[in-house]
């Protein structure tokens, strides 16, 4: 079954992930296209209705991005957000000119006329807008139906043709109201359905996966994280053993995590693991090299190695599956004359080399991040595999600060198990976004019994956050922060004073490294 598709034209928003995810919050499904994308593309894809993002250009701008104008003639209907209203009233014979004061911030609408989209809302919000341009005429057949203290255009609408503009956010949670404007908009206007949920993508997922390989084998990176996890348990339920998993132990590990993988998947799961035990080949690589960048390089580029060395002892396969989101997807590919501005790179463990002949399996490409732990609790995995906290591709590798040494990893090691045992026993892990203990390149005098010590330092970090892209630091109860000190100081070897990080990010990043 194809499932009514809402297409989200990319015009460089910050804001374009957030309006697809809270379409899919409605239980439809949502798409984020390019904003070239043609309207004959559109409608072969079964789009039954089309956002117009926001953007950091102006629609006055020479060679600002436009869409193909022949969207608005599908006969879908269009909504059109911040920079995508006045595209609409600059393609459709309307006028927008520089606004002498910019909108940014809290603003309050008051509601004209409610229609469709505005329909059981109370006629005053308080939204959030982002502009510096505003509407000064409407195109022939709209009406306006909204205005704000700048913008007596702050929305409109041609209701006979089904479009609409709002010059304000509804996707953030600073509008009042946001949530009930989309809810109005898929319902209401485009009719669609509300069908798509967990459940069916899951059946038709393992539909899909099934006719894709046939009876050819699968074999899959597995990190014991969340992607790689669903990726495998999804794979798995469609194909049994045809799939093959390798899990590589870099020795940059957590405290007996190799072996709860294994017993996991191996054992409970009844899945073909297969473990590549290369620790001591990353840690001399990693020998005396101080610099992160460097690091992260040898640890994804050993990583590589490895990984192809187990596949020639595991035999032919035509398919490699990777955990790849929908973020992933993208963020990481190139739209000709996309407007947004890359804000980060990500610092995965590295992509594998494109000589490596197999086909991709990517059974996850069409969902975020939540999405994906709801469907590894509907295939059944465990709240600590689907709700486990972000753990970096390169490991304790870049939680040790300077060079990486077994020593330094061990202490390391067991500091973090003292913190994750206090955080779960505090009922605080599924709580926050992440917390792990960052081994320090220094050492201070301490005392302990009658004796001067002369030790290391551990930080530990504990942040809360919806997407990494921002976070703050946890305000940790202090008889818990007291605990995890006692412990790690008392329990590990090697360890005489603990800290902790009140950095947000920004400045600061969640990781040191």
């Amino acid at each position: 079954m194809k499932h009514q598709t809402i297409a989200v034209l990319d015009f460089g928003s910050q804001y374009t992930q957030v309006i697809a995810r809270r379409i899919r919050e409605c239980s439809v499904y949502s798409k984020i296209y390019p904003f070239k994308t043609s309207a004959e593309e559109l409608k072969k894809d079964n789009v039954v209705g089309i956002i117009l993002s926001g953007g950091p250009e102006s629609v006055l701008s020479k060679g600002s991005p436009r869409p193909d104008k022949r969207i608005f003639d599908l006969g879908v209907p269009v909504l059109g957000i911040c920079y995508g209203v006045q595209l609409i009233a600059h393609l459709l014979g309307g006028k927008v000119e520089k606004s002498c004061q910019r909108e940014y911030g809290h603003g309050i609408l008051k509601i004209k006329r409610k229609g469709s989209l505005f329909k059981g809302l109370p006629s005053k919000l308080r939204v959030w807008n982002s502009h510096g341009d505003r509407l000064s005429k409407l195109p022939k057949g709209f009406s306006a139906v909204a205005s704000t203290e700048n913008s007596g255009f702050a929305g409109i609408a041609d209701e006979q043709r089904r479009i609409f503009g709002i010059q304000f956010h509804p996707e953030v949670d600073h509008t009042e109201g946001g949530f009930n404007i989309l809810e109005n908009y898929l319902g209401k206007i485009c009719g669609c359905k509300g069908d798509w949920s967990m459940a069916s993508l899951a059946e038709e997922s393992i539909n899909s996966i099934r006719e894709t390989v046939g009876a050819d084998r699968v074999l899959l990176g597995l990190s014991g994280g969340v992607d790689s996890s669903v990726a495998a348990a999804l794979i798995h339920k469609a194909i049994g053993r045809q799939l093959t998993c390798v899990f590589v132990d870099n020795g940059l590990l957590r405290l007996n995590e190799r072996e709860l993988v294994v017993e996991l998947y191996r054992r409970h799961f009844k899945m073909d693991v297969r473990v590549a035990r290369a620790g001591g080949k990353f840690l001399k690589r990693l020998k005396e090299v101080s610099d992160p960048e460097r690091k992260r390089k040898i640890i994804g580029n050993t990583f590589v190695e490895v990984f192809q060395e187990s596949l020639k002892k595991i035999g032919h396969a035509k398919f490699l599956a990777q955990g790849t989101l929908y973020p992933d997807v993208i963020e990481s590919v190139s739209i000709d004359g996309n407007p947004a501005a890359t804000i980060k790179s990500h610092h995965n463990v590295g992509g594998l080399p494109k000589k490596m002949k197999f086909k991709l399996l990517e059974p996850l490409r069409q969902l975020f991040k939540d999405e994906v732990r709801a469907l590894g609790a509907e295939l059944g995995l465990p709240k600590e595999v689907v709700w486990r906290q972000p753990f970096p591709g390169p490991g304790l590798g870049v939680r040790v600060m300077g060079s990486v040494t077994k020593s330094k990893l061990d202490i390391l090691r067991k500091a973090d198990a003292v913190l994750h045992d206090e955080m779960m026993q505090s009922d605080l892990y599924y709580k926050v976004w992440q917390s792990f203990c960052v081994f320090l390149p220094v050492r201070t005098v301490g005392v302990m019994g009658d004796e001067r010590t002369y030790e290391n330092v551990v930080a530990v970090r504990i942040v809360e956050s919806k997407d990494a892209m921002t976070a703050d630091w946890v305000r940790v109860p202090y008889e818990v922060l007291q605990r995890v000190s006692n412990r790690i100081i008392n329990e590990v070897s090697g360890i005489n004073r603990v800290v902790y990080d009140i950095s947000s990010k920004p400045p600061g990043t969640i990781e040191w490294e």
